[in-house]
């Protein structure tokens, strides 16, 4: 019995952080998938649409080194993934359709009141 009690503390603890890590890899793929929404936006000219993304991480992911990096290099692949090709550029109802599930996306994940009491992401 006596070795029963710590276990099922050990247990109870392991649970939530296994939680939270799932939670940190959610929004990272959110802001990475934001990241590549304003790169192509920027190299199709869609200068609106590379606002908007840029309001919706301002106003949504925590303000870590971990979460601007992956939002800023996403943006760049994308950016020089798209080109100069503006013939392959989606058009712009499908990128506000994209732009708005990631807003729903974030908010979800990311409710803006909650962004100043995240646990930053280390290296």
């Amino acid at each position: 019995m006596s070795r029963t009690l710590p276990l099922s503390l050990l247990i109870m603890l392991a649970g939530p952080a296994a939680a939270d890590a799932d939670g940190v890899a959610a929004v990272l793929a959110a802001i990475g998938d934001l990241g590549r929404l304003n790169g192509q936006a920027l190299a199709c000219s869609q200068m609106g649409t590379a606002s908007q993304a840029k309001t919706l991480m301002i106003r949504h992911a925590p303000r870590t080194r971990r979460y601007g990096e992956v939002f800023e290099e996403r943006t760049s692949e994308a950016f020089l993934a798209q080109g100069g090709d503006l013939t392959a550029c989606p058009s712009a109802a499908e990128f506000s359709s994209r732009l708005d599930e990631l807003s729903l996306r974030l908010q979800s994940l990311l409710p803006v009141g909650e962004t100043a009491t995240q646990t930053p992401v280390t290296r």
